[in-house]
């Protein structure tokens, strides 16, 4: 059992939430929807317990009275530009592309997709580079590693 579990609260889209998840990731699956019968005799979801990657996460139908905020947000590790723009435009499909590899889902969630190397870049003993590199993801929505190099190589 995995011991911190990240909970999601849904006005009512946890459990389309979750499929949606589950069909953009790997090694993902639904483990458990929870269902009850509302006051009018109807069969509703009440929670959802998913894996995304290997990772639990809960989702719950709790109504309208919280909202998704940029203040928390899933930071996924790509190896590449082939993982990067699948997830990139998977994620942001009926959402909001942002900048520096932000995007907010279309139920409101926000991610960032950046690939691995990115640390590297930036984390460049030299200086200029780093900074040449921070510079260049700045003016990106979707991170292109290609651009990023060519940002590390420039003097």
């Amino acid at each position: 059992m995995q011991k911190i579990v990240p909970f999601l609260w849904f006005d009512t889209q946890a459990e389309d939430a979750a499929h949606f998840y589950v069909s953009v990731f790997k090694n993902s699956s639904i483990e458990n929807v929870s269902r009850f019968t509302n006051e009018k005799g109807l069969d509703q979801v009440m929670s959802v317990t998913f894996m995304l990657d290997g990772h639990e996460y809960n989702a719950l139908n709790g109504g309208p009275v919280f909202t998704f905020s940029p203040a928390i947000s899933f930071f996924v590790n790509c190896e590449d530009q082939a993982e990067v723009d699948r997830l990139w435009n998977q994620l942001s499909d009926g959402g909001e592309q942002q900048q520096c590899g932000w995007l907010k889902d279309k139920y409101g969630i926000s991610w960032q997709i950046v690939p691995t190397v990115l640390g590297e870049l930036l984390g460049d003993e030299d200086p200029v580079k780093a900074q040449n590199v921070m510079e260049a993801m700045l003016t990106m929505n979707k991170i292109d590693i290609a651009e990023l190099q060519k940002a590390y190589r420039s003097e």
